[in-house]
């Protein structure tokens, strides 16, 4: 194993520790209890801004962090926009149609990573077995929407049109992230400050003012140090040296741990569908990655024939 595929496959290890550090996003959200969306995502990104500048500061990391603020123009908007964007239309869509099915269609951007990747990542190439991955891993998302489905009445053409937005801007900032590659993850500290700060413009303007009651602190501390905070570090080393695409068939993952993690808690109700959902979201990340044509250089040509 050469040095560069063994740093790869390091980084893409990483990227895969952020989908079970996702599943516990809806746990710590019930948890956090009637908190404005607004003002949790300012809390939550602003405590992991503060505690990543902290801690890079404890590991004598001043230097890099210095650099990290001189980012380029674009790596600020990229930075900032990708992070504060994606919650802003999905908090949108969640309040302007039913959430399993605002949520689903915000969750294309797994499959929307696979193929921007394919088409715009240097020396990367879209197969057909990205492509069935994907759907695969889709298809056993959509079955955990439920029996409800969606509502295609009308009334909430908005609220789709806005998850469809969300999942364009992550997909699009995931992928974006490999071409500034050059920029370190020390820049993700000062991102998540600036999200924090758009936030919280968003909650003073939309939101009513005063600590909600029943608000857990120690939960949206949780997800600030995890689902709303670490996990942008360890997404952005998976998105900017690991494998694109197998990280992105590896996110559709993140909806089933999610409820798995909820049944665990007595949150949810564990039905026949999640088991075929299981089955499918598995079995489309193992189809996408190619290791199901072989192993060694077999499963690797395999794949490239495809």
């Amino acid at each position: 194993m050469t040095t560069a595929s063994a740093a790869s496959r390091r980084a893409t290890l990483w990227g895969a520790t952020t989908v079970v550090n996702w599943a516990t996003l809806a746990l710590f959200t019930q948890w956090a209890g009637p908190v404005p969306p607004f003002l949790l995502t300012a809390l939550c990104f602003g405590f992991a801004g503060i505690l990543a500048v902290l801690m890079f500061l404890w590991r004598g990391e001043g230097a890099a962090l210095k650099a990290a603020f001189q980012q380029p123009v674009m790596g600020w908007l990229l930075g900032v926009g990708g992070l504060f964007g994606y919650h802003l239309f999905y908090f949108i869509a969640q309040q302007n149609a039913p959430a399993a099915s605002a949520g689903l269609i915000s969750y294309l951007w797994p499959l929307l990573i696979v193929i921007l990747a394919g088409l715009v990542l240097p020396g990367e190439r879209l197969r057909v077995i990205h492509l069935v991955g994907g759907v695969c891993g889709f298809v056993g998302a959509a079955l955990l929407v439920g029996p409800g489905g969606f509502d295609w009445s009308g009334e909430y053409t908005l609220g789709y049109l806005v998850a469809l937005l969300a999942a364009f801007i992550w997909s699009g900032y995931s992928v974006a992230s490999r071409l500034l590659a050059r920029i370190p993850t020390t820049a993700v500290a000062w991102n998540c400050l600036g999200a924090a700060i758009l936030a919280l413009i968003c909650h003073l303007i939309w939101e009513p003012a005063g600590w909600p009651q029943g608000a857990n602190l120690w939960a949206i501390l949780a997800l600030g140090l995890g689902p709303v905070g670490s996990a942008f570090f360890t997404w952005d080393i998976g998105m900017k040296r690991g494998q694109v695409r197998l990280l992105g068939l590896l996110s559709y993952a993140t909806p089933l741990c999610s409820t798995l993690v909820l049944i665990a808690f007595d949150l949810a109700t564990p039905s026949p569908s999640l088991l075929i959902a299981a089955l499918l979201i598995c079995g489309g990340a193992l189809i996408g990655s190619g290791m199901l044509g072989g192993t060694g250089g077999r499963g690797k040509a395999a794949a490239d024939r495809s």
